[in-house]
């Protein structure tokens, strides 16, 4: 079974930061790519490792993401 999942990735720092908010799991990498190939890693360690209710109580709905206005000042 493949699950589609969402990966927002970051700057931070002299790093990227990805985080999965479906499940709130995050990884970080030195480039996009390792932050994002991290992340898959540390989300396939989860499903291998925890029971069927711990993914059932943490995998959240649907996500959206989008992009906002807001005024400054």
């Amino acid at each position: 079974m493949v699950h589609r999942l969402t990966a927002i990735i970051e700057k931070e720092d002299e790093g990227y930061v990805s985080l999965c908010p479906e499940l709130d799991i995050a990884s970080q990498g030195d480039n996009v790519e390792q932050a994002r190939d991290n992340l898959k890693e540390a989300l396939q360690l989860f499903f291998e490792t925890a029971s069927p209710q711990e993914i059932k109580e943490r995998l959240h709905g649907d996500v959206f993401v989008t992009q906002v206005e807001v005024a400054i000042g």
